[in-house]
């Protein structure tokens, strides 16, 4: 049983929320938010006021300030950090020695050593740390977990994953970061991809790594040169605690490619996982030496539904239950992320050192 938070949520109150990163993320977190029955936007904040305020009109959020301000104001109970990879740490301990919980988009920080402090202050002042990605709560993959839960692949043996593309300089206006330090096609992409393995299969247990760098920089659409810091073709295999073994490959290097998203291979068959970066299907599913056919996707969230993670923590704050986009699971997925790049570096298995448990389903007539 985790520990408590010292706050305790009525059931009939509204969270208070205070959004800090107005960027481009923001706007369907925003929109999101207006339609969860336990959550009201109360401030936001940029490091760019003018960005906040024009969230605030666009939303109609009663306060566009500071993130000073923000952290210092009563009526925000929950922090949603929607800020770069790299600001992702400071600003998710800064929430937390605040006083308040942490909903974060992903990563949960750039490196290992600062996700432990973000769990280490979290559990030290009783408050809560969730956060992206939560697409595996959508009806597609909650679909894909059914399926395996009722056995009708058998036990997972294996699975593939593959998110390979050009990169973000053909539509990002500002790419520049993707390049940098907690940037590149694992840590960007990645979190979807393996949260979703998770969340199917179980935790990943030894990790063997390969990663390339074959473009020292890349060219905008309005032509300034990027020099690019980090592997942008990385390749793992992950050998899970249920014996499993999986494949991953995340590249910003490549043309064209007709991978599919996920495969799960069973015992008994294999189904064909929908993209995890988002919360609806086509699910299809090859029962043994039977024909493709695709699952209708009758569960729960099937919209672009980013931030019912939150919604569901605020559901566990009220009662007493783990929250299924928890600080674990996010832990756990940078751990993997590192430790294929770590592998690569020194030749080697890395071998996991955090404990976790899959998050239970979503029962799908769950409405937040």
């Amino acid at each position: 049983m985790r520990k408590q938070p010292e706050e305790v949520i009525s059931n009939v109150e509204r969270v208070g929320v205070g959004i800090i990163g107005c960027g481009n993320i923001s706007g369907i977190y925003l929109k999101n938010f207006h339609s969860f029955k336990s959550v009201k936007v109360v401030a936001c904040a940029d490091i760019d006021i003018e960005r906040a305020r024009a969230k605030a009109q666009e939303f109609n959020i009663p306060k566009a300030c500071s993130v000073e301000e923000l952290l210092s104001d009563p009526d925000v109970q929950i922090v949603v950090n929607l800020t770069v990879p790299t600001s992702h740490a400071q600003v998710s301990m800064a929430a937390l020695e605040a006083g308040k919980h942490v909903y974060t988009e992903k990563p949960l920080a750039v490196s290992l050593e600062d996700g432990k402090r973000i769990l280490e202050a979290a559990a030290s002042k009783g408050l809560l740390v969730g956060g992206a990605p939560d697409t595996f709560l959508g009806g597609g993959l909650q679909t894909c977990r059914q399926i395996i839960d009722d056995g009708l692949i058998g036990k997972p043996i294996g699975a593939t994953a593959f998110m390979v593309g050009r990169g973000p300089e053909d539509w990002h206006p500002n790419p520049a970061f993707f390049y940098q330090e907690g940037g590149g096609p694992m840590f960007d992409m990645g979190p979807y991809y393996l949260t979703a393995l998770v969340a199917l299969i179980g935790p990943v247990k030894r990790i063997a790594g390969c990663t390339s760098t074959p473009f020292g920089e890349r060219t905008t659409m309005s032509g300034v040169k990027i020099p690019v810091s980090i592997p942008t073709h990385v390749a793992g295999l992950l050998e899970f605690e249920n014996g499993a073994v999986g494949t991953i490959i995340t590249s910003f290097d490549v043309w064209g490619s007709k991978l599919p998203h996920i495969e799960i291979y069973g015992e008994r068959g294999t189904i064909s996982v929908p993209d995890p970066n988002t919360y609806d299907g086509p699910v299809f599913l090859k029962p043994g030496s039977g024909d493709w056919r695709e699952i209708p996707v009758t569960k729960g969230y099937t919209d672009n539904s980013r931030g019912i993670g939150l919604a569901d923590m605020v559901d566990a704050m009220r009662t007493g239950r783990e929250h299924r986009a928890n600080s674990a699971l996010l832990y756990h997925v940078l751990e993997i992320m590192h430790g294929i790049h770590i592998s690569s570096n020194e030749g080697r298995h890395y071998e996991v050192s955090t404990l976790l448990q899959r998050p239970n389903p979503l029962d799908p007539t769950t409405r937040f």
